[in-house]
């Protein structure tokens, strides 16, 4: 396998989220605790590479599984279009997994269990002896916990302890976000979707339907935000970030206005602002520790 292919598998512009999302959580724990963060800088980076690993892993062994499916959708990628074989991705997914859990390791405990989680809901998510992607809401379930949910409690876990509402709080909102926001790359996929049993939300609701169902959860988790603020879990200037609830709406402006045309597009620009809606929003969450 070259090298060029091993970084296609990978699907680099999808790394960028879970590194800033755990080492946001990382110094978010740091400010919130008193602690000094550059005591901690070494766990934070070794936390975000690890979270980075994990998605790319979890990428390349999605594609492994997928690849009768792909043959179809993304006949392009590196395994359906024959540059890459089903047991080299199925190797490359492992070791990626391996060092991804090391380097977990390496944090602490607590960070290595919560990758360990995150890491077996991806493989369940694709594996075809489970393969939770194959119904509907469970699919988009597993995606919010393992990418949403998780990703700030881990990157908390690598400065204190997680136990504490704060990151709970934090990463339910994004794992709310996720569970409709996940949808967005499934408009593309259908037709091959369809034939191999995949139920995704526009299969089981149809395109338009599905397109109002998902509309939600890319507003309503950030108007949660000043219920935080009210009970204390986050500080008062994280209420500035319900003003990303403007520009999920917006994307679900895009969603609504030509659900079909989702379905003609790899890479409709509603999926392009889900993902930096999630930078900015754990960027954004950091900041106000700091105000």
């Amino acid at each position: 396998m070259k090298i060029a292919d091993f970084v296609e598998l990978l699907r680099p512009f999808t790394l960028p989220a879970p590194f800033v999302g755990v080492a946001c959580g990382g110094i978010i724990a740091a400010k919130a605790t008193g602690a000094h963060i550059e005591g901690f800088a070494i766990p934070i980076l070794l936390a975000a590479i690890s979270a980075a690993l994990l998605n790319g892993a979890s990428n390349i062994f999605n594609q492994a599984c997928d690849v009768e499916v792909d043959r179809i959708n993304k006949p392009a990628r590196p395994v359906p279009s024959g540059k890459v074989s089903v047991k080299e991705a199925e190797l490359a997914a492992a070791v990626t997994y391996f060092f991804a859990l090391l380097l977990a390791a390496i944090v602490n405990v607590y960070f290595l269990a919560l990758a360990a989680v995150a890491a077996l809901l991806t493989i369940l998510y694709s594996w075809h002896a489970v393969r939770l992607k194959n119904y509907g809401w469970i699919g988009n379930a597993t995606i919010a916990v393992s990418r949403g949910l998780l990703l700030i409690v881990a990157g908390w876990s690598a400065a204190a302890s997680p136990f504490s509402p704060a990151p709970w709080f934090i990463g339910s909102i994004f794992g709310l976000f996720l569970l409709g926001a996940a949808s967005t790359k499934d408009f593309s996929d259908m037709e091959g979707d369809r034939k191999y049993g995949t139920k995704t939300l526009p299969i089981i609701y149809g395109v338009e339907k599905a397109a109002y169902i998902i509309a939600p959860f890319l507003v309503v988790p950030f108007l949660i935000i000043p219920l935080g603020v009210w009970a204390g879990i986050v500080p008062g200037a994280a209420i500035f970030l319900s003003l990303l609830s403007l520009w999920g709406a917006y994307t679900a402006y895009l969603i609504v206005k030509e659900p079909k045309k989702m379905a003609l597009e790899a890479n409709h620009p509603s999926w392009i602002h889900m993902y930096l809606i999630m930078v900015v929003g754990y960027a954004g969450f950091a900041i106000s520790y700091f105000a």
